[in-house]
């Protein structure tokens, strides 16, 4: 399914390939077999060298990863915040839990620093696409765990090989706007090092290391908007580098990041 780097192909075509048929995911289900017979009622089906990329909400609800705010008590620390921030102080609260550090907050957002390493505004904690009124959900624990189990799930079931990403959307640093981005991942490296390679004009890359998971997450991200039920998105075509990547490798160390 995958190539080394330096001999990797530039495909002329990719295909994103959104599902809509899958039904709201309940603690417990089993993802692999929900997306596996979407693609098949779809008429996509999933074929071995597939990047398969799944929205985070999916994997946090099949996980329990769900807040009911009644039965949050915020701190004295949330309901100051919340005051700050206009906002429900049971809301600030679960952000606080899912939170290593704060790193800024304004009169609107908090952007911290997750449990497991992402910078990201409130922790990833969303009301959107919830369908239980009045609670959140939280990120998967373990969003790279959870991409090698579905690869694993999947092939058991099929036979079918297959790349996972799964992706939240995020801010930026030095850009407006919001992309998707890979805070999950298995089958593939994540990040494609470039370095010592020559450009099309001869040049010697020294610094070029590109980040494979998230330019497929961004990709995906224009299939999987939130008001459009595509929870999941098939891209077929792309070939893929080497390796067994996780995405924490694709989070900056904080002795090179410039914004904290």
């Amino acid at each position: 399914m995958t190539q080394p780097s330096s001999r990797r192909q530039v495909p002329r075509r990719i295909e994103l390939i959104g599902l809509r048929t899958l039904p709201e995911v309940r603690p417990g289900e089993d993802i692999a077999r929900l997306v596996w017979n979407a693609a098949q009622r779809e008429g996509a089906g999933i074929e071995t060298g597939d990047v398969v990329v799944l929205a985070q909400k999916i994997f946090s609800k099949a996980e329990g990863r769900i807040v009911r705010l009644q039965d949050v008590a915020p701190s004295a620390l949330a309901r100051t915040w919340a005051r700050t921030l206009s906002a429900d102080p049971r809301f600030v609260e679960v952000v606080l839990r899912e939170s290593r550090r704060i790193i800024r907050m304004s009169e609107r957002v908090l952007i911290v620093e997750t449990r497991h390493g992402f910078v990201c505004a409130n922790a990833g904690v969303d009301r959107s696409n919830v369908r239980t009124r009045g609670s959140v959900t939280c990120l998967p624990l373990d969003p790279d765990a959870s991409a090698q189990k579905f690869v694993k799930r999947l092939k058991a079931l099929s036979g079918v090989r297959v790349a996972a990403i799964i992706s939240d959307t995020f801010g930026r640093p030095w850009r407006l706007g919001l992309a998707n981005v890979a805070i999950g991942a298995a089958g593939f490296s994540v990040l494609e090092d470039l370095r010592g390679e020559k450009d099309a004009s001869g040049h010697m890359l020294n610094a070029t290391i590109v980040a494979v998971a998230d330019e497929l997450a961004a990709a995906a991200g224009l299939v999987m908007k939130k008001a459009a039920q595509v929870p999941v998105v098939i891209i077929r075509g792309v070939t893929l580098p080497a390796g067994r990547g996780r995405a924490q490798e694709l989070i900056r160390p904080p002795s090179e990041d410039m914004f904290r």
